[in-house]
């Protein structure tokens, strides 16, 4: 497994980087008996610290867990402790796509922007509907079933996800709704 081990304006000792690795490599070898990447990031946010990881799966999903804590260890093992209950949840969902799947995810290459929020409080007519771009990065579309679009959203903790339909080769979102259940757009 590759590690990535950084930190925000913190310095990152070689005790620290190598209780990551042995904490997350135990972690992850109940999960996954594959080969994965792992980015740990740790930061300070006023007095506590900050520990957030993501962990590529090499069937193609992402895991990922963010902890605070007033101690930078402490902190890393809380993300580790929520990384494998996660994963611990999402263990025989994994394993049954893992004997579906034989090929990694493929990944398409889409263009993602940042656009400037409006000012609050304007009162005057824009001069052009047209939005600015902040920030223009390329992005992956995972080519899902729903089911793993569903399972990618709460493993990463994200909002929604925009992945193609394996089955129709659309393209589909998944979302969070406001009551607690998943949608889905299928169009």
């Amino acid at each position: 497994m590759r590690y990535q081990i950084t930190g925000k304006h913190i310095d990152i000792g070689e005790a620290l980087q190598t209780h990551v690795k042995n904490e997350l490599g135990s972690a992850l070898e109940k999960y996954s008996q594959r080969p994965t990447d792992a980015n740990v990031i740790f930061s300070k946010s006023a007095h506590e610290y900050v520990c957030e990881a993501v962990v590529h799966l090499s069937t193609g999903l992402n895991a990922s867990a963010k902890a605070h804590a007033t101690e930078i260890y402490a902190a890393f093992d809380d993300c580790v402790e929520k990384m494998d209950k996660q994963l611990r949840r999402y263990k025989r969902r994994l394993k049954d796509h893992h004997k579906d799947r034989t090929e990694p995810v493929e990944l398409l290459g889409a263009s993602s922007y940042i656009l400037a929020s409006d000012s609050a409080g304007d009162a005057e007519e824009p001069e052009t509907l047209q939005p600015i771009i902040v920030a223009e990065m390329e992005t992956k579309i995972p080519s899902l079933s729903v089911g793993e679009a569903v399972m990618q959203m709460e493993l990463a903790g994200a909002p929604v996800l925009v992945f193609r339909n394996e089955k129709k080769d659309g393209l589909n979102v998944v979302y969070r709704r406001e009551d607690g259940n998943i949608g889905w757009i299928d169009p």
